[in-house]
């Protein structure tokens, strides 16, 4: 009868780490993505920090680069102590749009720009909300419950931009 015991026991720690595992793949997966979003915003920022042709797209230009700089440090460290290693650059996907801007200039460039950004942040504030309540890693976790904010704010800023742009 002692066997049933170390049994169960046995089969409670098997499952406990095998839900742990799922749990930090998904926050792994949210570090990468958020990651390569980031990088992607640096990038295009960049690139709309020289094109632009309207100052206020310039000037929003020059947040995101800040401001998605700063967040990708900070990402950086929480995912370091979590013994995540993050991407260094950007999906196949960001590349393309990223190399899409690059064709157009003047107010063509920031209408697409602008779009570009409702977009992508849209997109980065469903992923950072999900993090936010559902991560199992505390340090993502907090991590998206910071950044979101930001995202939000920056998403408003982008849809004001673009609509004006049209």
């Amino acid at each position: 009868m002692k066997i049933l015991p170390r049994a169960f026991t046995a089969l409670v720690l098997l499952t406990t780490s095998t839900l742990l595992l799922a749990a930090s793949a998904d926050d792994s997966a949210f570090a990468a993505k958020a990651a390569q979003a980031g990088n992607a915003e640096v990038a295009a920022g960049e690139i709309a920090k020289t094109k632009a042709s309207d100052p206020r797209v310039k000037q929003f230009a020059e947040t995101m680069v800040k401001d998605h700089s700063a967040a990708g440090s900070a990402l950086q460290a929480a995912a370091s102590k979590s013994s995540i290693t993050l991407p260094s650059g950007v999906s196949v996907e960001q590349k393309a749009a990223t190399e899409r801007l690059g064709t157009f200039s003047g107010a063509e460039f920031d209408r697409n720009y602008m779009d570009q950004m409702v977009k992508d942040h849209k997109e980065a504030v469903a992923l950072f909300e999900k993090e936010a309540a559902t991560g199992e890693d505390a340090r993502l976790k907090a991590f998206a419950q910071q950044t979101l904010p930001t995202i939000k704010m920056h998403l408003e800023m982008a849809e004001k931009l673009a609509a004006k742009g049209k």
